[in-house]
């Protein structure tokens, strides 16, 4: 490792150099952001993990769990560290066995990296762009909404859920993320504003590859919507023989965003602003395949207005149908989706929760300064707690995608609603 120094250094950044420069380095050293419960466990399994910093971030939670209320200030801290490679997996297992959830963490690309997006969610983000959240494009999402069937998305799930495992780092996750891109390119091939693409990742052994769709914005296109869900599967064991369906995640999320896919592109839509579905690689290891994503957008032209994130749709946790969970999520994005959900889809429930640090891949966008939101199947306390074992089924969700279907209208009411505008 080297770093270079200079007079402009900041005070965080040198003392981590300081930190790095008087101990020993390790066997193969990577840097993550942590929260607070998943970094006791990490201080558990890896003591030899260093501390570059940790900053206290605020957050939003809602006053009473459930409720539709005010917005109260939270806080959890927050963590930047330097680990050694081998120590992940290890990590991962911990916080996927012992707190029933992904990630809890996020891994970046150097040690100034972590520092700076420390940094970052200590300031609220203010989005590039400020869209309009008016809800003014009733006519064509009411036209779309009774299209939408649960059995196209359960026939998704299933062909999902039949690899052996979707792992970032095995060949059944590759395969996963090849038929889906082919699956997508079939879907659009009649259009010539639809483009489908694969994405490669750097990192360790990383086969599979994140698979992107987008239909190109008509007047706005520089614009961007992106609506997403991620590709892997996890279960403990050797990533070519242990079985992982991830039925529910994240099979349930990608399978809701193909099939507002299919409905738009049956219907002909046309959107103004570019919208990107993506189904990203490497989620269950530290949300890599978001991070690289979003790392890799650096100055390109395009602006992201907006991002959705479906992970875990098909498992109704309770009479609750919708959650939208607040923290390290857009408060004014999260507002719209809550007023998207009483517009069009009316007859369901909506509860807010939090899930604490890097739960998914909208954490990736947020801690980029991106305006993100996060409905969930459940919640936190109720969740589908199947997941990360082999019996993340459609069985254990009830054998139908009746529950995922909501997602997917939620899902096209904001890709269309966000997506009409423009010159």
């Amino acid at each position: 490792m080297s770093i270079s120094l200079h007079s402009g250094l900041r005070p965080l950044a040198l003392a981590a150099f300081t930190l790095l420069a008087c101990t020993p380095a390790l066997a193969a050293p990577t840097w993550i952001t942590i929260g607070e419960r998943a970094h006791a466990l990490l201080v558990r399994s890896a003591p030899q993990a260093r501390e570059l910093s940790v900053r206290s971030v605020d957050v939003n939670m809602p006053a009473a769990r459930g409720k539709r209320a005010a917005l109260v200030k939270g806080s959890e801290k927050v963590y930047a560290m330097e680990v050694d490679d081998a120590d992940l997996p290890v990590l991962t297992d911990a916080v996927h066995d012992e707190l029933r959830r992904c990630g809890g963490f996020i891994q970046h690309a150097s040690a100034a990296e972590a520092l700076a997006t420390l940094t970052r969610l200590q300031a609220t983000p203010e989005p590039t762009i400020a869209p309009s959240y008016v809800i003014d494009n009733q006519a064509a999402v009411n036209a779309m909404l009774p299209q939408m069937q649960a059995s196209n998305i359960l026939a998704t799930i299933q062909s999902l859920s039949d690899f052996q495992n979707r792992r970032h780092t095995s060949s059944h996750g590759a395969a996963a993320s090849n038929w889906l891109a082919t699956k997508w390119a079939a879907m659009g091939e009649a259009r010539r504003d639809v483009r489908v693409t694969q994405i490669a990742h750097t990192g360790t052994n990383f086969q599979q590859k994140s698979v992107m769709m987008e239909i190109l914005g008509t007047g706005n296109g520089r614009e961007v919507i992106v609506l997403g869900g991620h590709l892997d599967s996890i279960v403990s064991g050797n990533v070519e023989t242990v079985r992982a369906p991830g039925a529910d995640d994240d099979a349930s999320g990608v399978a809701s965003m193909t099939e507002v896919i299919r409905v738009l592109l049956a219907s002909n839509y046309q959107p103004k602003r570019t919208l990107r579905f993506i189904a990203y690689a490497g989620e269950e290891a530290g949300l890599l395949g978001s991070k690289q994503i979003v790392a890799n957008l650096g100055n390109e032209r395009t602006k992201v207005v907006g991002v959705m994130q479906l992970d875990m749709t098909a498992y109704q946790g309770s009479a609750t149908d919708l959650w939208i969970y607040t923290d390290y999520t857009n408060a004014a994005q999260n507002t719209f989706v809550a007023n998207l959900a009483a517009t069009y889809l009316p007859e369901l429930s909506v509860g807010y929760d939090v899930c604490g640090y890097g739960c998914s891949d909208h954490a990736s966008w947020h801690a980029a300064g991106y305006p993100a939101s996060f409905p969930f199947e459940a919640s936190f306390a109720t969740d589908n707690r199947n997941i990360h074992t082999v019996n993340d089924t459609i069985a254990n969700f009830g054998g139908t995608a009746n529950h995922a279907l909501k997602f997917s209208k939620l899902g096209l009411a904001f890709v269309v609603e966000l997506g009409s505008d423009g010159p």
